[in-house]
């Protein structure tokens, strides 16, 4: 079972295997990637959680919060091999059970496609009258 760890400084062995995670789900395109845009990531996020066999990450997820009264999950994933494992259960545990200890009880996520029963079965339920909404500026 793959060791679960807090990111705070990845190396750059790391950031390329975050950017290969981050283009397996299809959510960058861009070519060539900037490692100082994960970096930030990382530093950005109230906290970054890796899933790793070893040196090879194999699935990651992070909180973006104020720090005070909410949160939201976000970019989480897993290694196409690797799922069905319960990999992804422990790096959204892991986030929780982080988030709670830092006195966040309020924590949301946007479900993508297809994957709204998995963080049903983690304790997450749909929220009633809310409609996600995007604006990406250009």
């Amino acid at each position: 079972m793959p060791d679960i760890t807090f990111l705070v400084n990845p190396t750059p062995y790391q950031v390329q295997q975050i950017i290969a995670l981050y283009r397996m789900e299809e959510w960058w395109t861009e070519e060539p990637y900037d490692p100082d845009h994960v970096v930030r990531i990382v530093a950005g996020s109230h906290c970054f959680v890796i899933a790793s066999l070893e040196d090879q990450i194999v699935g990651m997820g992070r909180a973006i919060s104020d720090g005070t009264s909410d949160a939201y999950l976000q970019d989480i994933t897993v290694k196409q091999d690797y799922r069905g494992q319960k990999i992804g259960k422990k790096i959204v545990k892991a986030l929780v059970s982080r988030l709670n200890r830092d006195g966040i009880k309020w924590i949301g996520l946007i479900a993508e496609r297809g994957s709204h029963s998995f963080y049903e079965q983690i304790g997450f339920k749909k929220m009633p009258d809310s409609v996600p909404m995007l604006k990406i500026t250009p």
